[in-house]
């Protein structure tokens, strides 16, 4: 079986779990970090789900599907990178599933991206591609959600990929999964929206971990966010976006209007 790992929130305490059956396994810490079963249990329908993070950094890839480079190519040019295009989203990004995300005033265009997230387990620095998936512990889920038009019209993408709230994860982490056997599909309000396999990587994750560590250490927690496939378009407020990857689950969040 499977390990499957949540962070949770449970009569006002916030722990790390090993789901099994109906019952959370309470952990003594994350499991990244070598957290062990403490023997207590409590109800899983009756704990609240939290991003599977613990402060650590989050690594993103851009263009990672070719489907994806074909429609972006008016906005950001064509043709495949010749090395993967790496960015960051910081620590005020992270959102918890089921978390409505705010659209901010600022923008006038802000995109779901549905992806793969690999969770490391032991510190990586220049690991080689054949060596690479031995770090990871586990997969989750993310929404890269992105302010386009901020994205697009200035120099790097660190704004436009970095607005509080814009990155949910989760809703587990799952262990034991093959990061190039996944199938992907985005819904909006129930439509499918983006569908695809994690076998279309352009650069698959052994060698984009590879790449990573070469320059920047991971450090178990940390996260890797693997790209998006084609179908991306604009959300309006109202709209619930649900990112489901074979063998983790669906992550789901409703878009909610600032205040304006």
């Amino acid at each position: 079986m499977q390990l499957q790992y949540i962070k949770c929130e449970y009569q006002n305490r916030v722990f790390w779990a090993q789901e099994q059956g109906e019952q959370a396994l309470v952990l003594s810490g994350a499991p990244f970090c070598g957290g062990q079963a403490t023997g207590e249990a409590v109800p899983l329908p009756k704990v609240r789900l939290l991003a599977p993070i613990d402060g650590g950094k989050i690594i993103a890839v851009g263009k990672n599907y070719r489907d994806h480079i074909d429609e972006m190519k008016d906005l950001f040019g064509d043709g495949d990178p010749s090395l993967p295009a790496l960015f960051w989203k910081p620590s005020n990004c992270i959102n918890d599933p089921e978390a409505p995300v705010v659209y901010p005033s600022f923008t006038k265009r802000v995109d779901y991206e549905g992806e793969l997230a690999a969770v490391i387990g032991k510190r990586m620095t220049r690991v080689p591609a054949a060596q690479a998936l031995s770090h990871v512990l586990g997969y989750t889920i993310a929404n890269d959600v992105t302010a386009r038009d901020i994205q697009k019209s200035e120099l790097q993408w660190t704004r436009g990929k970095s607005v509080d709230g814009f990155g949910p994860l989760g809703p587990r982490i799952v262990c034991g999964l093959d990061p190039a056997a996944l199938s992907l599909r985005t819904r909006v309000n129930g439509a499918v929206r983006q569908q695809a396999h994690t076998s279309q990587f352009v650069t698959p994750l052994p060698a984009l971990l590879a790449f990573i560590t070469e320059a920047i250490t991971l450090e178990p927690g940390d996260m890797v966010l693997t790209g998006t496939p084609a179908g991306v378009s604009p959300l309006q407020p109202g709209d619930v976006v649900e990112v489901e990857i074979s063998g983790i689950g669906i992550l789901r969040n409703t878009i909610l209007a600032a205040d304006r």
